[in-house]
């Protein structure tokens, strides 16, 4: 059985309390979620209800680790990122840590839900942006997160309106502890 992570995230510049403590409510339900399905499985004989139950597995757990991802990366205060492998890469990748960061902003400014994620490819030692819908549609298989920005609307709309989701892009930036960041590389 998963257990639902305790986060110690201090006060946000531009993200509330109350986002944050619905956010984190969400994200429990993820964890139940995935427990409970895990547990149904076991007692289901109809394959037609299995397999749904499977696909709809992946959803809620996407949901589960994605959320412990995001909100670990504001555990600890801001940090800037530290010299090391993370800031090389990026600057080696996209020429600067600034650039990296309009990059990211863009690709987090994509049309619809979803999640702006940055992965390591360590077989190669490359950084990988990407797109990824829902929770699960288009995650890069055999790559670790190492950073990833919620753009479902749970976490800014009590912040911010769908015209300003680019002000909750620059919070979850500014907020960020990119030595626990720099950690996943």
């Amino acid at each position: 059985m998963y257990e639902a992570k305790i986060f110690n995230i201090p006060k946000l510049e531009g993200i509330s309390e109350k986002t944050i403590e619905e956010h984190y409510k969400l994200y429990q339900g993820y964890v139940k979620n995935v427990n409970h399905i895990r547990t149904e499985l076991e007692n289901v004989n109809d394959d037609y209800a299995k397999s749904e139950m499977q696909r709809r597995l992946g959803f809620e757990f996407g949901g589960m680790r994605n959320h412990e991802y995001y909100f670990e990366q504001f555990e600890g205060g801001v940090h800037d990122i530290p010299e090391g492998p993370l800031k090389d890469l990026i600057e080696s990748t996209w020429g600067s840590f600034d650039e990296f960061v309009v990059h990211f902003k863009k690709l987090a400014s994509t049309r619809g839900i979803g999640w702006a994620m940055l992965y390591i490819d360590k077989k190669t030692n490359q950084l990988v942006s990407t797109w990824v819908d829902e929770q699960h549609f288009g995650q890069l298989a055999d790559l670790d997160i190492v950073l990833g920005i919620d753009m479902w609307e749970h976490s800014y709309m009590l912040d911010y309106v769908p015209g300003e989701k680019g002000m909750y892009i620059d919070a979850v930036l500014n907020n960020l502890n990119w030595e626990v960041v720099a950690k996943r590389v």
